[in-house]
């Protein structure tokens, strides 16, 4: 099953409260991703909480071409999870 977001709210500062198609529900901080200069603009807050789901995609994007991958999102949403530690390591996320 590829992963997909389904819904993703803005909370407060780089936290958005993402559903998954796996039925998964998580709040993710976001603010270690805002590196490199397509997400430069996104530390400006306001910027950040205009963020979508691409359909197409099926992820988090912003208007200026910026996108999250569903899985890297669902590891910061999910990341403390102990269950999910193995999948994790097999993402890449964890060494």
């Amino acid at each position: 099953m590829f992963l997909h977001v389904t819904s993703a709210k803005y909370l407060e500062d780089y936290k958005v409260e993402v559903s998954f198609n796996n039925g998964r529900k998580g709040i993710a901080d976001l603010s270690d991703a805002l590196n490199g200069k397509m997400f430069e603009p996104l530390k400006n807050k306001t910027e950040f909480s205009k963020l979508v789901i691409d359909k197409e995609l099926d992820t988090i994007v912003w208007s200026n071409g910026a996108d999250l991958a569903p899985e890297y999102i669902f590891f910061k949403a999910f990341r403390n999870e102990p269950e999910l530690q193995n999948k994790f390591k097999e993402w890449g996320y964890l060494s």
